[in-house]
């Protein structure tokens, strides 16, 4: 049974100390923490940080955390490096759990690591939401997704893709959720690769991945799952919890 992280930096340009923000009477990794426990495909989620205020907010709440190297270039690093700690079979799945998305569907986490079930081989999944909305098919906060017809990660970007160059509008669009599930001999393989140009320019980590040519399964979720990047963010998923 695969192990959730949850990789949470304190440090954030857009929202300082954002794991810690409140979100209707609970900081935010207490949220994402308590929405993975009740997955029924995870036998243990442990966040992964590289602050001791986290770490003492998630053993309030009775959590488990760990402190990892204040080096680490992105959250895949971060995950990496706590599967490690942990002793993790190179066979063992292990998901990334993204911190800043405080109510999402714990149903979502049995898409992506289906994919692994329907192919022994499989090194890495993510998941999609087709979007309904349509502010986010061009807004960049809103990463989007376009993947081939075997369901294999074309590219990710924050711009509109694909783009309608003649106005074209009778496509669906897919918003990138960030949640991914690597076997561990594979997370391993990927925190060794230099950052790509790509990943660079977008600020996508997962770009890195697709630049040195291995697949990503993309499953596609009903369950959406927004994310706090603002404070006015706050407001609508407080709503939500409402």
């Amino acid at each position: 049974m695969p192990i959730a992280v949850i990789p949470a930096r304190f440090g954030s340009s857009r929202l300082g100390g954002k794991p810690l923000v409140n979100i209707a009477g609970k900081p935010m990794i207490q949220r994402v923490f308590e929405q993975s426990q009740k997955s029924s495909v995870v036998t243990r989620t442990i966040v992964a940080t590289d602050d001791e205020r986290i770490v003492n907010a998630v053993k309030a709440f009775g959590g488990d955390a760990v402190m990892t190297s204040d080096t680490c270039r992105s959250g895949t690093d971060r995950v990496a490096e706590t599967a490690k700690m942990l002793g993790a079979a190179p066979e063992d799945i292990i998901i990334n759990i993204q911190g800043d998305q405080p109510v999402f569907n714990p149903k979502s986490l049995d898409d992506l690591i289906r994919p692994f079930d329907e192919d022994p081989g499989l090194a890495m999944s993510t998941l999609a939401y087709k979007i309904k909305n349509p502010r986010e098919i061009t807004d960049p906060k809103d990463v989007k997704v376009v993947f081939n017809r075997q369901g294999f990660a074309m590219y990710f970007s924050r711009a509109q893709i694909p783009f309608p160059r003649d106005g074209q509008t009778d496509v669906d669009y897919y918003k990138h959720l960030g949640f991914y599930a690597y076997t561990k001999a594979f997370l391993d393989q990927i925190v060794t690769l230099d950052t790509g140009t790509c990943e660079q320019v977008e600020k996508l980590e997962q770009l890195r991945v697709l630049e040195y040519g291995f697949p990503i399964k993309v499953a596609v979720t009903q369950y959406d799952s927004p994310e706090i990047d603002l404070p006015e963010d706050i407001e609508r998923v407080e709503a939500m919890l409402r």
